[in-house]
């Protein structure tokens, strides 16, 4: 089979095509033939060592196929399910070795490539607006990069929840996007002289001075300032990614000085620890979908030998929605 190889911590250049021999399901495994994979920031973190991993090894981690072999000790799937997945290291393969216990059933209804883009980014957005902050109806919410992934995801879940939400984006594109989404305010982030001062004054305007219930960033470095700034009294800033880089260290008598703020920086793997919580979240983002509630949209295309094409364009932010790897 073909899989991309990360050979060396570094830029998108170190990802490489290579023929390696097909795996074979242990036992509570599955091996499954990939429709898609998922590419999300971690897998540059990854990729580029900021999270230490083993060189050289496959990236990826979520996708989505059709069962071509059960291990021992599996019961509930057979070859030829169609299933998707979150955490399954190597996804960036023709043939992906899938946990079972960490492996979920699409329903017809439910395309494969759809299931792939849902997975890591829907349940993020799904397990922030209902866990991590539940959103409540007339809630202010303040979302960063509102036209990427989670964002478009989280932007339809918080609003069908009664929220107001308010997104920062980077143009005009990506704007009409967010509104599509359902996003009540848009800020082209680009357009200000000042994102530090400038964004929190043009939240409180938009909340007649209290600011937001919660913010949720997932930019990092670039915003994280300006997000706890635009946060009202005892309100929540919930920081779940750095695609501008990671947040530095920093005094938490500032939450004090603030209004007695919450922050908290989550992890998916938190919100899905148990097999119930897991299916229980897709149950409700594959019924969203079948429903026609809950629009995916699969910004890019790339097959698995332009990996390295598909990292640079993510990390220059010139992607929406989800990026998919396809097999040639």
């Amino acid at each position: 089979m073909q899989a991309v190889l990360a050979t060396a911590p570094g830029g998108p250049e170190v990802l490489t095509v290579h023929d390696v021999p097909d795996p074979e399901p242990g036992r509570g495994a599955l091996l499954v033939r990939l429709a898609a994979a998922g590419l999300n920031f971690i897998d540059t973190y990854r990729r580029s060592g900021v999270y230490p991993v083993e060189f050289p090894h496959v990236p990826g981690s979520e996708g989505a196929g059709v069962v071509e072999a059960v291990g021992a000790g599996v019961d509930g799937f057979t070859v030829g399910d169609r299933v998707a997945w979150e955490s399954a290291p190597g996804s960036y393969a023709e043939l992906v070795l899938v946990p079972a216990d960490r492996a979920v059933p699409v329903p017809a209804d439910v395309p494969l490539e759809t299931a792939a883009a849902l997975m890591l980014q829907g349940l993020t957005a799904h397990y922030l607006v209902t866990s991590t902050y539940a959103v409540s109806p007339g809630d202010d919410v303040l979302l960063t990069g509102g036209a990427g992934g989670v964002g478009l995801l989280a932007t339809q879940l918080a609003t069908a929840r009664g929220a107001r939400v308010v997104t920062t984006v980077g143009d005009a594109d990506k704007e009409a996007l967010a509104r599509a989404a359902g996003a009540a305010d848009v800020i082209r982030y680009r357009e200000l002289d000042d994102l530090t001062t400038d964004l929190p004054r043009i939240v409180r305007d938009l909340t007649d001075g209290a600011g937001v219930a919660v913010a949720y960033d997932g930019i990092g470095k670039d915003t994280f300032d300006a997000s706890l700034a635009s946060v009202r009294r005892r309100g929540t800033l919930v920081l779940f990614g750095g695609a501008s880089g990671q947040v530095p260290p920093f005094d938490l008598q500032r939450l004090n000085r603030a209004g007695s703020l919450f922050v908290t920086r989550p992890t998916l793997g938190d919100y899905v620890a148990t097999r119930d919580e897991l299916l229980g979240r897709c149950a409700d983002l594959f019924a969203a979908v079948g429903a026609g509630t809950l629009d995916v949209r699969v910004g890019a295309t790339f097959p698995l030998t332009d990996a390295a094409a598909a990292h640079r364009a993510l990390e220059g932010r010139s992607t929406t929605g989800k990026v998919l790897l396809v097999p040639a």
